[in-house]
Order: C-alpha cells, then structure tokens, then sequence
C-alpha cells in the first residue's frame, strides 16, 4: 500500500528507501507502554482536580453561612444584652421599613444600634408583620430581645383613630371628631379650635373657614392630640391634594381659581356619587354660569335647610332666603357645601367637554345619571327618575 504515493510496508512503517530502519517489534511494545503511562499520569491528574474542585464547591455550599456567620461578627453591629429595664413607648409609623423601625427604636435607646435590630430582623419571617403603631418597649434591649417583644400582641398599645367620611359638612365632620371615643376631646374643644381658623394650617384662598378643607380619610391620631392638631391634620391632607393637582398653578394659567374649584367639587359630590360623572356634572355646572342660568342645586338646597335624605327639594325649601340656595341667588354659592376628595377637585379643575345643561338620577340603585342640552330631553330624564320613584315606594 502507498501514502501520498510512498510504498508502505504491512507493518504500516515506511519502506526503507527513506533510509529508516525498521522498528523491532520489542522497540513498539516499549513505546505504547511508555505511551499508556504518560495517559495515565494525565487522567490521574484530571481526577485529582476535579475531586479538589469539588471539595471546594461542596466546602462552600455547606460553610458560607459559617464564613457569612464569621464575617457578620468581625463587623458585628454595637448590641445591648439581655431584656433591658424600665418602660419607654415607641411610636411606629405607617409604611415603615425595617430601617424605619430600628432608626426608632435606636432613637429611644431600646436598642444600642439600628443595625443590630436590621440583624435581627432579617432572620425572622414575622418581623414583616409588625404594624404601625405605639409600642411599650424597654430601654437597653439586646436587639433580640427587642423584636420578640414587638412581636408579642401585648407590646402593642390600640391605635387611636378617627374616619371622616367624604361628603360631610363641616358640621357633621366636627361632630364626629368631638364624639369620638378614639379622640377623647373635652366638650367644645372642636367648636373652639374652629374658632381660631388662623391656627389650622388653612390655605389662602379659604377665606378663614374649614367648611371644604377638613379633608375626607381616616387619621391615626398621634399621642396627646387635640382638636386642634387633629384638624390641623386633615387640612394639611387637603393641601397634599392641591399640590398633586398643581392648583396654583392652573389658577396661575387662566384656568378654575382653586377658590371656584374647592365650591364646584364640593357640589358635584353632593350631585352624583359615580365617578365616571363627576366631570360631566362639572361641565353641567360651568354651562350653566357661563349661561348666567341660576344653578338650580337641590344640594345646596339640602345644606342651609337641613338634608331630609330625600332626592327631591320641597317649595318651601327652594324658597329659602340664603346666599347657599343656588335657585333663589345666581352663581355659585359663597363657599364650599362640604370637604371634596382629590377626585372631585380634579374633576373641577378639568370638567369634561359638552354643551350639558341639565342633568338628573334616573336610578337611585345605580346612580346612573341622565344628561340633556335641552329642557325637553331633562323634562325626559326626569319622568324616567318619576318612573324609577313610583315603581320603588319611599326611596325617594
């Protein structure tokens, strides 16, 4: 046989006349033993490093935590020990992070460093669960110490709270705040804290009253709170509100003064309670002033005259001698009719767009709301409402 035309003998060695000598068969054997030897030495020593390899990966799976363990204490956080003496109160606040939590608790010397809590609470679950709230602590805990009795029910103090629903009146709201038992105000202390307007955080353009600006929500109320500093904390949620919506600024620009937007929300929610509504009886209500057509509000009706619960005004209600009963005077009445959500003021700073003139409930279980340019289609709308009245006895 050849190789690229060289004659090869059956041994597979080239023929002599490359001038080669022939191996012997002993001098084969010798190579391929000295072959297989050096393969071993290198398998041997590929198993050698992958048994290292995997010592190393298996050391470190099961001695992390050890050597994390290890690292954690050559930093180790400033720490009290033991269950600490005395009594001290904490006060947690909503939304807090654990962060928060132990900055707190640091503050008040329940425990000696933020840190060592941030520890603590990250090896435990149930830290995630503590809520805001006052808690009975002591002072110089071991920060373990500390979370086992955040976490105990027995540590918590009940938060004192109050709820405003949306809608009320200023009336109606000093009247809940004074008869709650959460509050625990003495007789008269909301009637006089409304007294002093200056001292309730009010905006500008309020005019010097609260009616419109004791913002709707519910209110943790912090230790030693007084009437004062509980209205003085809706108002300043009023004002969040204002700057979300940039107020000032469309005022600034030519568009609905907040003054005029407070007024116009504050009737819209007494008018309809579907959101989807609030900017169409918005735009109902700019139509009509720009129309120089009296509103015809049975809301404003309902607050000068006493609110009877009915969907309808009476004569004599409509004939009521005040500035608030928007069919006896035009425009808008001379301030707001109760404290809207940031909802309704965004639907008076922007109403939608129509040429609405009338609008009115034609469902009392739904709250669907008919609108009309006309007072033929209203006279419509509001036999449907007559309709929906008589077939439901008493509910209207």
């Amino acid at each position: 046989m050849t190789v690229d035309g060289t004659p090869v003998d059956q041994d597979g060695d080239l023929n002599e006349d490359l001038g080669l000598r022939p191996a012997s068969r002993a001098d084969r054997r010798a190579e391929v033993r000295r072959v297989r030897a050096r393969r071993g030495r290198g398998c041997l020593a590929v198993v050698i490093s992958l048994a290292v390899v995997g010592a190393l990966v298996v050391a470190v799976a099961l001695g992390f935590g050890r050597i994390r363990d290890k690292v954690d204490g050559m930093f180790a956080a400033p720490d009290y020990t033991g269950p600490g003496t005395g009594s001290v109160t904490v006060e947690i606040a909503k939304n807090s992070t654990t962060k928060g939590i132990a900055e707190a608790l640091e503050a008040k010397d329940v425990v000696k460093s933020a840190k060592a809590f941030e520890r603590v609470a990250r090896k435990d679950a149930d830290s995630l669960s503590i809520q805001a709230g006052t808690y009975t602590m002591r002072k110089k805990m071991s920060a373990e110490a500390a979370l086992a009795m955040m976490l105990d029910p027995k540590s918590s103090i009940q938060v004192r709270r109050v709820s405003i629903p949306a809608g009320k009146t200023l009336k109606e709201a000093a009247a809940i705040l004074q008869n709650s038992k959460a509050a625990k105000l003495p007789a008269g202390s909301v009637a006089a804290a409304l007294a002093k307007p200056s001292t309730l955080g009010l905006p500008s353009y309020a005019h010097g009253s609260a009616e419109g600006f004791l913002y709707p929500g519910t209110y943790d109320l912090p230790k030693n709170a007084t009437a004062t500093s509980i209205l003085r904390q809706m108002t300043i949620e009023y004002t969040k509100a204002a700057i979300k919506l940039d107020m000032q600024r469309i005022a600034q620009q030519g568009g609905v003064d907040p003054w005029t937007a407070v007024r116009v929300a504050s009737i819209v929610g007494a008018e309809t309670n579907r959101k989807q509504d609030y900017p169409k009886v918005a735009r109902v209500i700019y139509n009509r002033l720009n129309a120089n057509m009296r509103l015809q509000m049975d809301s404003t009706v309902h607050y000068v005259a006493g609110r009877d619960g009915k969907v309808f005004t009476t004569a004599e209600s409509r004939n009521y001698d005040s500035p608030y009963n928007t069919y006896k005077y035009p425009g808008l009445p001379p301030g707001p009719i109760n404290s809207p959500t940031e909802e309704l003021l965004q639907a008076a700073l922007h109403p939608a767009k129509g040429n609405w003139l009338y609008f009115t409930l034609v469902d009392l279980d739904t709250g669907e709301t008919a609108f009309a340019s006309s007072l033929a289609e209203h006279q419509r709308n509001v036999n449907r409402l007559q309709a929906w009245c008589k077939a439901h006895k008493g509910r209207c």
